[in-house]
């Protein structure tokens, strides 16, 4: 049993990013996580992440995401590793769906370079696309891959390395504030700090089921093929890609090394919890992911390489929820990325490093505060992708 300035309970990106946020402003930390180093789980998994700036969700994550970007770098510097990899990004579809005419909307607020490229333009500049005639791309050049393995083992680094305490195979079995601390029951003992901080994955809706918002986790598939000419589709020819087209809503990566073609679908998951997922990828669903990246990147999924399965935690408006916790201040959450966090996991360690430690954070986050969901009411909104 101890006692510390701030106890952060789940170690996927989020939790990671804060320890080691904390622990750079000296804080004593100590970081529960209920399973081994880079486990499979839960939401941080799976060797590849898209990051994007011309954001189709809304444009006011514009400011947060570009100050992600400045903090994947530092944490390179920090760590002597590569964590991101740019590509450049398009967002492919009619020009009035969501994934084109946000992206335009966030990039022209924003100042962000960018262009807008019809379909046969498109094929010209990324002969691996074969799109229908009155599709058009918007394509950024800023946009790229993120490790996600590597970034979390960078946090989980930099944390030690600051001093923080970070507990793996070690749930957090209840938590509760006393007073003006919270307590924090483990198999191991209780555990008493001043400050709490919530990052637990597709484990919110059970760990906090008392906040005036249902989240829904949701089961998302994965399949990596090997193309039939790899070099077409590296990223040297192959930018990262959303496709909003009549099968769905998908997104894609050019050819990795060690990695194929990973592809997935966004806006037809089933709900499931971390328990009852399924885990195993059906012949259908390979089949379905299959026909369409060859629809539209004819030759990309030549065979399969390997299948994987994660989990979105969904919020209505599928906007996150960063916040301290209504009834405890003392108590910081972070939930429901709905499918499109990983990218700012730099920036939110960072957001609620400051929320824990000083109350307040200087980054615009109040259309992220669970106030939006104040009786039963939800702000509007659409779907995230990565």
């Amino acid at each position: 049993m101890g006692h510390w300035d701030v106890i952060v309970v789940g170690l996927g990106a989020m939790g990671s990013a804060t320890t080691a946020m904390l622990a750079r402003q000296g804080a004593r930390v100590l970081g529960l996580e209920a399973f081994e180093p880079l486990h499979t789980r839960g939401s941080s998994h799976g060797r590849s992440r898209i990051i994007r700036e011309a954001y189709f969700e809304s444009p006011e994550y514009v400011p947060l995401v570009r100050r992600a970007y400045e903090l994947w770098r530092e944490l390179e510097e920090i760590s002597g590793r590569r964590l991101l990899r740019i590509t450049g990004g398009l967002n492919i579809g009619r020009p009035e769906s969501a994934f084109v005419s946000g992206a335009l909307e966030s990039a022209r607020r924003h100042g962000i370079p960018h262009e807008v490229l019809d379909a046969a333009s498109a094929a010209r500049r990324f002969p691996a696309l074969r799109l229908p005639e009155d599709f058009v791309a918007v394509y950024e050049s800023n946009a790229g891959v993120l490790d996600p393995e590597a970034c979390i083992e960078a946090f989980q680094s930099v944390a030690r390395g600051r001093g923080a305490v970070l507990r793996f195979n070690e749930p957090a079995r209840r938590w509760a504030v006393e007073g003006s601390s919270v307590v924090v029951e483990t198999d191991g003992g209780i555990e008493r700090a001043d400050r709490l901080v919530l990052t637990p994955g597709p484990w919110a809706p059970e760990v906090l089921s008392g906040l005036p918002v249902p989240l829904e986790v949701q089961r998302v598939v994965n399949v990596h093929f090997a193309p039939s000419q790899p070099a077409h589709f590296e990223a040297d020819h192959l930018p990262v890609y959303l496709l909003d087209v009549p099968e769905g809503d998908y997104y894609g990566f050019p050819a990795l090394p060690g990695q194929g073609i990973k592809f997935g679908r966004h806006d037809a998951g089933e709900s499931c919890t971390p328990e009852t997922i399924r885990r195993e990828v059906s012949g259908e669903e390979v089949a379905s992911l299959q026909a369409v990246l060859n629809r539209y990147l004819p030759g990309a999924a030549d065979r399969v390489l390997w299948t994987l399965t994660c989990m979105y935690t969904m919020t209505p408006d599928a906007h996150f929820v960063i916040d301290r916790h209504p009834e405890w201040p003392q108590v910081v959450i972070g939930c429901g990325f709905s499918g499109h966090g990983f990218k700012f996991a730099s920036v939110v360690g960072e957001i609620l490093a400051d929320l824990a430690l000083e109350g307040r954070t200087r980054h615009p986050i109040d259309f992220l505060s669970l106030r939006r969901f104040a009786n039963g009411g939800v702000s509007a909104g659409g779907t995230g992708s990565q």
